[in-house]
């Protein structure tokens, strides 16, 4: 196989993988929505300088496939969801969408600054289950 085929190859696995990441991230949005969460996108990051951590906004990615820059697709996590507990209470929440559920050293960074920084109650990590088409939360 030459050069050019490895390179073809490794280009179509990337769209597959994205378009996947995409179905699963939809899949996740509407299992949340029908348990009565308002759901959607957060398109803010964590940014640490000098030991301490701030919300900022996400940059666009420019995608080199497609020539495009994708807006607002770079947030950590992918979604915030809101529910009303009582009369007065919210509970709002943190979700990351993860095929195979585990988080990178810098996204656990995040994910604890997040909660300790009291911006969401907790962070929940949405894996794909072991039966087709199943969502896990952990």
């Amino acid at each position: 196989m030459d050069d050019k085929n490895k390179k073809s190859d490794k280009s179509n696995q990337g769209r597959k993988n994205r378009a996947a990441g995409a179905r699963f991230e939809a899949k996740v949005r509407a299992k949340l929505e029908r348990e009565g969460w308002i759901v959607d996108r957060w398109t803010n990051t964590t940014e640490f300088k000098e030991g301490k951590g701030r919300l900022i906004p996400c940059k666009p990615k420019f995608n080199p496939y497609t020539k495009r820059l994708m807006m607002n697709t770079g947030g950590f996590p992918d979604f915030i969801a809101i529910k009303k507990n009582s009369k007065e209470m919210y509970e709002v929440i943190g979700i990351e969408c993860k095929s195979n559920g585990y988080l990178t050293k810098v996204e656990k960074e995040k994910a604890k600054w997040l909660v300790e920084s009291c911006t969401f109650g907790k962070m929940i990590i949405a894996k794909k289950g072991k039966k087709r088409g199943e969502v896990v939360y952990k």
